[in-house]
């Protein structure tokens, strides 16, 4: 009688151990099941909203090396005005202009947007780095769709190379004092 009542026992607690591994496993399952739908379900961008003044402009700030671009871009023909100039005669040398023109060349809006910035610090490659970071950051500002695109082209990121600082005991940043033996 006695064995009867421990196999009994025995047998109640090991189907107890089953059903407690079952709705463990059931659940471990269902956890599964519900980070696969997760990972299954796309995720979704809200879509932004265009950031443009009373006066229908984006602004956006530009940075490269020790220059910033304050820009300013609108629905126009084409116009690039920098600080009261023309861009033709403040950007002498075609390359820099070339440079300032690659956002629209990439986001395929050539001719469409006026452009007025005020540029200060650096020198002119720096100035027109920052004038091609201000107009890419503008123009995300006023067609937020056109953020995949620029962003792809690298136009967005800011480029952190700056000049190295001068150290004691050096001519400039690395370069040694002429050495003499005697």
């Amino acid at each position: 009688m006695a064995e009867e009542e421990n196999t009994n026992h025995e047998s109640s607690e090991l189907s107890e151990n089953i059903t407690e591994t079952k709705s463990e496993e059931e659940n471990t399952n269902a956890g599964l099941e519900a980070l696969s739908v997760l990972r299954e379900e796309p995720t979704v961008e809200v879509p932004r909203e265009p950031i443009i003044d009373k006066h229908g402009r984006s602004y956006a700030t530009g940075k490269r090396k020790n220059a910033i671009a304050r820009v300013w871009i609108k629905p126009g023909p084409g116009k690039i005005t920098v600080n009261g100039r023309d861009v033709e005669t403040y950007f002498a040398r075609p390359v820099l202009r070339m440079m300032i023109a690659q956002p629209f060349d990439t986001a395929e809006r050539n001719d469409s947007y006026d452009v007025t910035c005020t540029v200060t610090g650096g020198g002119l490659s720096g100035q027109a780095g920052a004038v091609r970071h201000g107009i890419s950051k503008a123009l995300t500002y006023y067609e937020p769709g056109l953020r995949p695109v620029l962003k792809k082209g690298g136009f967005l990121t800011r480029d952190p190379r700056v000049v190295e600082r001068k150290k004691y005991g050096k001519a400039k940043a690395r370069r040694s004092y002429q050495f003499s033996k005697r």
